[in-house]
This record gives structure tokens, sequence and C-alpha cells, in this order.
């Protein structure tokens, strides 16, 4: 079994193939049979697991199973409590209310690598960054949260999943997950 963690970064499908000619999971991972569970927007950054085993994607895309998804995003302008509150007892989006998050505001910048494409700027629209943790998966899940509230998402990236961090990984990097790791991901010990 092979079970990789990579640093997807921003402007790269979370596919293998793209008949559309964009930069795909294939020019930086050539290991054969892994696939991704789950995915990233091309527009978003940070961690996706990729293997070849059924049961561990399973268990990583199923909502049942509960596993966290930590996200920091960039929003425009900066959330006051009642927008925190509202991300954090869940939104409609889609026509479906998200199951409640955890939502909180970042008091300075993260330390993350700088964009390959930077964010817009406006010089009359000041920014700020939110740590949100997700027990689900939703199609730009995030993305539609944050705008719900007024405050759409100018840059985001998946900092962890379960048990994984993007520790020691730079955007484009991936290495093999330990055994410990995916047994974690597993809820085993």
């Amino acid at each position: 079994m092979t079970t990789i963690i990579f640093y997807k970064p921003y402007d790269v499908v979370s596919r293998f193939t793209d008949d559309g000619g964009a930069i795909t999971l294939a020019v930086f991972i050539d290991v054969p049979g892994v696939y991704p569970a789950g995915r990233l927007d091309k527009d978003s950054e940070g961690l996706l697991i990729l293997t070849d085993d059924g049961r561990l994607a399973h268990a990583i895309t199923d909502p049942q199973h509960h596993l966290l998804k930590v996200y920091l995003a960039q929003v425009e302008r900066v959330p006051d409590e009642a927008a925190l509150e509202r991300l954090r007892r869940g939104v409609v989006v889609g026509g479906r209310m998200t199951r409640p998050a955890s939502a909180e505001l970042l008091g300075e910048e993260p330390d993350l690598p700088p964009r390959s494409t930077p964010i817009r700027y406006r010089k009359s629209v000041p920014t700020a960054w939110l740590r949100i943790t997700l027990r689900e998966g939703m199609n730009r899940q995030v993305r539609r949260m944050t705008a719900a509230v007024g405050h759409p998402a100018l840059r985001l990236v998946r900092v962890g999943e379960g048990p994984l961090t993007l520790a020691g990984l730079a955007p484009g990097m991936w290495r093999e997950a330990s055994d410990k790791e995916v047994r974690a991901l597993l809820g085993k010990r």
C-alpha cells in the first residue's frame, strides 16, 4: 500500500490527466496506482492525500468518519464576531446547511510560502486570515462559507487533514506517509 502526502501548489488540478492543458499531478508525482483521496480546487493550495488503498480513500472522503480538515483562508475585510459565529454554527451552501465548524481570526499572517500568482491587492480593502476546521468536504465549501458571511476567500490553503500536516513540505513536494500516519487516518493505534 502506498499513501502520499502532497503539497499541491496553486494552479494545479487534483488529477493526473487534463485535456484542457492544465497543470496536473503527473508533473509532480510519478508513482503508479495512486489517486487523490478527495481534492483541492485548482485555485486552492495545500495538503492532498493520494493512495492506492480504496479503504483508506473512503475513510478520508466519507463525512461519516468526521476526519478534521484544517484550512487557512485569507479573506476580504476583517470578519467580526457575528460573522465568525455564523461560520461556527454553519451556513447554507447550495441549499444545504453546513455542519458546525471551528473558525478563528488569526492575529497575524501565517508563515506560508508565497503563492506563485499573488492574490489581488486592493488598497482600500483590508484582508484577514482565518483558521477554519471542517468535518465535511462539500465542493468549494470554505470559499462558499466565507462568501456567505460577506468575506470572500482570496487565498485558501489546506494545512491539515486528520493527523497529517504539511510539516517539512514546500509547494510541489511530497513524501510517503508512515504506517503510523496511515493507521491514525483509519482511526487505529
